[in-house]
Order: structure tokens, then C-alpha cells, then sequence
């Protein structure tokens, strides 16, 4: 069975920790998170507001002062030199006192290609700016008539000198809207294989050319664009890896999405909220048969996140052995894809009643996170995770993942 690239930093090594260690470790996070996330963050992140820059900017600020700006990267690198374990307890305790999420375009995506592929030039313009958030990334990968079939995009990057004139156009572009710069794929060969025509590039979104324009969905938050690209010029310096070579950096990227440590315990976090609703709906209706339907659904969901981070540990473990399969990363993809839709739309049959009909915008509440604010933003979050079994690689592509690693094909 193929094991896919380990996401462990180069020189990075996993050393064999007690259970004492990880929790005096755990008693930190919970100290350091309890005095520095901001009140009002923490309101916004429990009731289930939209998060822009604004919000992930402050809290990166914070954690990089205290030095754990990037628990994903070396040491060397700027990050904290965490091993998979103690990342995985950082999105938990995170989570659990509702703290942000960190923002992965920066982070969890083009930083550690930038690590990996990038040049000593790229690594010290671009790390630091990520490391402390002054600088916000999206990513420019999905086109038109290339989505699931990436390998099939057409935007197209022609050499001029020291120049690439790229032309083409970027859609589903979560967060362009607040970006400086986008990592973008871009076609440079067409005789080749075309996976092998690729090039991946980096392009400030202030260039000449470029128009961004929002997609309207039905969750009502504005988080994705299209991105459209007109005789863009960007320098060859801005190239990360070789040209033809952006579909590798593309897989190293995917390889590590796909083990993401913060998805189990939001979802964990998530169902807690969605049992506290239920028990209000209770207390105020009395039992009825659609309230017990939905705690046994409750139940279920439950049961299936205890599964879920038992999968997620078990390929910690592995990972950390160099062991992870590749069908395992996506099999657990493809679980909480599909999971997060289950919760969500439970919190959605018990929220409707009062906030279905209308689905009113999602506006922040004048007194904070009460409990009515979180119902409504419990529907925003229900349309939002319409999209979980396709971003990211939609399910298919992860059952087809799963089925060449096992059968071969």
C-alpha cells in the first residue's frame, strides 16, 4: 500500500512523549487561550458568525507573539516545532473555547509549499508576513471547466523575458476579496503531459489586469469571487519549484489538507451547541416525537465524531510512523465532509421553526452571542456546508483516492 508525502517538515523529527508531557502541555494551551482570545472573538467564533480578516488577523497576532503562530512549521521555519499530537491538541483546546480558527490558505497551505519548493528569497519575503498576518493569501486553483479535473485548467502563463503574461480565470476563490496575493496554478506548456504543463505562481492581487468579482450563494456570506486575469505580468521570481512543475507542489498541498487536525474537534465543538439547542427545545416543548427523532440523531452524530477523532488519532500515529496511507487521509475527508452536513442539518430542523422560513442576514446580535443569534447563524452555517463534500476535492475524487490505494488501479 503507497504511502503519500509525509507532511512533516524536512529535518523535522517525531520524538516519544509521555502522557504527562502532553498534559501539562494541554493545561497551557488552556491558560495562554483562556487570558488572550479576546471576549468578543470568542462570541463571534460561539455563535457562528462569518470570520473576515479582520477577526483571523487579530488572533494570529497573538498567537505570534507568543510564539505559536505556526504549530505546523520547524522551528527553522519560524514555527513552533510541535509533533502532530500536540497540534492536534491545540485545535482542541482551541475549539473548545472557541477560539478562531487559524487561517490554512497561509499557514496550512502555501507556507509549507513555500518551505519545501520555495527559495531561501521567496522564504524570507513571504514567511514572516504569514507568520505574524500582515499578509493574506488565497488560492487560485479551481477554473471554470476544471474543478474535480485540475489537471484540465486553462489559464495560461506565457514567458516574456522576466516576465509571465497570465491570462485566464479563477473561480470559487475563497476570501480574494481580502487578499494581497494569490498562489495560483497556471498552464505554461500544452505539449506536454498535461499535468507536466503546469507551473504554480504567486501573484499580487493589486497587479494590473486583474478584476475580482463575488459570487453570490445561498448561505449569504460573501467568501467566494471569481478571479479574472488579463495580461497579468508577474516576474519569474515569483515562480515557487520549477516551471512545469506546479502539479507537484499542488499534490504536497493536497496531502497535507486532507490530514487537517482542526476538522474533528470544530465538528466536536459544533455538536456540543447542537445538544445544547435540543435540550432548550425540550425544556421549553416537552417531549414530542420529532424532538426524540432528533436527540437520536443526536446520538448517532455523537457516536460518529468520537469515531471521527479516533481515525484522525490513529493517523497522527501513523503519520508520525511514516505510515499514513493515502486512502486513510481522504477516507477521513470524505467522513467529515459528509458528517458535517449531518450536525448542520440537525441544528438546521431545530433552529428552522423560528428562523427557516426567513433566513434572515447574517447581522451580528446588539447584546452578543445570545442564544437566538446562535440559532439563526446555525442556518447560515447549514447552506455554508452545503459545499463540505465538494471543496477541498469533492467526494467522488476522495472515494476514488481510497479505491486505487486499496485495489491498485
Amino acid at each position: 500500500m503507497n504511502t503519500h508525502t509525509s507532511i512533516l517538515e524536512a529535518g523535522q523529527t517525531e520524538t516519544v512523549r509521555s502522557p504527562q508531557f502532553y498534559d501539562i502541555f494541554r493545561r497551557d494551551l488552556v491558560s495562554f487561550m483562556e487570558a488572550n482570545c479576546p471576549r468578543e472573538l470568542r462570541d463571534k467564533v460561539r455563535s457562528n458568525q462569518k470570520l473576515g480578516r479582520a477577526e483571523f488577523a487579530e488572533w494570529q497576532r497573538r498567537l505570534h507573539a507568543q510564539g505559536w503562530g505556526a504549530p505546523g512549521w520547524t522551528r527553522e521555519n519560524g514555527g513552533t516545532g510541535w509533533d502532530l499530537r500536540q497540534r492536534y491538541l491545540f485545535e482542541e483546546v482551541s475549539a473548545e473555547l472557541d477560539c478562531p480558527p487559524l487561517y490554512h490558505h497561509g499557514l496550512g497551505h502555501i507556507g509549507p509549499v513555500i518551505i519545501h519548493f520555495g527559495t531561501p528569497e521567496q522564504k524570507a519575503r513571504y514567511l514572516p508576513r504569514i507568520l505574524d498576518g500582515s499578509e493574506w493569501w488565497c488560492q487560485g486553483y479551481s477554473e471554470p471547466g476544471a474543478g474535480s479535473d485540475l489537471a484540465s485548467l486553462k489559464t495560461s502563463a506565457v514567458r516574456d523575458g522576466d516576465d509571465y503574461v497570465i491570462n485566464g480565470q479563477k473561480i470559487w476563490t475563497s476570501h480574494a476579496h481580502e487578499a494581497d496575493v494569490m498562489y495560483t496554478l497556471v498552464r505554461t506548456s500544452v505539449d506536454a503531459r498535461k499535468q507536466s504543463g503546469i507551473t504554480l505562481l504567486v501573484v499580487p492581487l493589486d497587479t494590473p489586469g486583474i478584476k475580482i468579482r463575488p459570487i453570490h450563494t445561498i448561505d449569504q456570506w460573501h467568501h467566494v469571487n471569481e478571479v479574472f486575469l488579463d495580461n497579468v505580468r508577474v516576474p519569474v521570481a515569483n515562480r515557487i519549484g520549477e516551471e512545469g512543475g506546479g502539479w507537484k507542489c499542488a499534490k504536497f498541498l493536497l496531502d497535507r489538507e486532507r490530514l487537517s487536525p482542526a476538522t474533528v474537534p470544530r465538528l466536536a465543538r459544533q455538536l456540543d451547541q447542537v445538544n445544547e439547542l435540543l435540550q432548550v427545545r425540550l425544556q421549553r416543548s416537552g417531549p414530542s416525537a420529532s424532538l426524540h427523532g432528533a436527540l437520536e440523531r443526536l446520538y448517532y452524530a455523537q457516536a460518529a465524531v468520537q469515531g471521527a477523532r479516533e481515525m484522525l488519532l490513529s493517523a497522527i500515529r501513523e503519520e508520525m510512523n511514516g505510515t499514513l496511507a493515502a486512502s486513510k487521509a481522504s477516507a477521513l475527508k470524505l467522513f467529515c465532509s459528509e458528517l458535517s452536513q449531518q450536525i448542520s442539518s440537525l441544528a438546521y430542523d431545530l433552529s428552522a421553526p423560528e428562523f427557516g422560513p426567513r433566513l434572515l442576514p447574517a447581522v451580528p446580535a446588539p447584546n452578543g452571542a445570545d442564544d437566538l443569534e446562535i440559532e439563526r447563524q446555525l442556518i447560515h452555517t447549514y447552506l455554508f456546508y452545503r459545499s463540505r463534500t465538494i471543496a477541498g476535492g469533492t467526494s467522488e475524487v476522495q472515494k476514488n483516492v481510497i479505491a486505487r490505494d486499496i485495489f491498485g488501479a
